[in-house]
């Protein structure tokens, strides 16, 4: 009899054992699919909003060589070339803009990117030298503002 008892306890031990063993082994699996999740969100968050942050900047640029072409002749050949790269530059960042939008849970950090796009927008509305420097300014410090706010979301 005491042998049988040895042998049903063996058994119900190996049968909790794999038990128990299944349960942490899916809790485990379950906790580093998380953690790859989040780690991929973090990247493509880290890709998309340094990308906005560039694009931003580079249609900043073309908003500048475009008043300053305007300045120098508006019916010029320059300025048209520079007013058709500019139109291209806010596609590239309205695009990027999007991207920005599709990955951000945080309104704040939605918030600021298009500000920084309307600010960067308004530079080529400037009328005179000063205006343009104030615009200008505005635009690269909501661009700034912009990437302070999307870095808590990535460290």
């Amino acid at each position: 009899m005491e042998a049988v008892w040895t042998s049903v306890v063996a058994v119900g031990g190996t049968l909790l054992g794999a038990v128990v063993t299944h349960v942490f082994q899916r809790l485990a699996s379950r906790r580093s699919e998380i953690f790859t999740r989040s780690e991929a969100l973090r990247q493509e968050r880290i890709a998309t909003y340094s990308a906005y942050a560039a694009a931003v900047e580079e249609y900043r640029r073309g908003q500048a060589d475009r008043w300053y072409r305007k300045l120098a002749d508006p019916d010029g050949e320059a300025f048209i070339a520079a007013r058709d790269q500019a139109h291209h530059l806010r596609t590239a960042a309205r695009q990027a803009l999007y991207r920005v939008t599709l990955l951000t849970e945080d309104r704040d950090v939605v918030l600021a990117a298009e500000r920084a796009y309307q600010c960067t927008w308004e530079i080529s509305t400037a009328q005179v030298q000063s205006e343009q420097d104030t615009l200008d300014a505005s635009s690269r410090q909501a661009i700034e503002a912009f990437v302070s706010r999307a870095a808590s979301l990535v460290r």
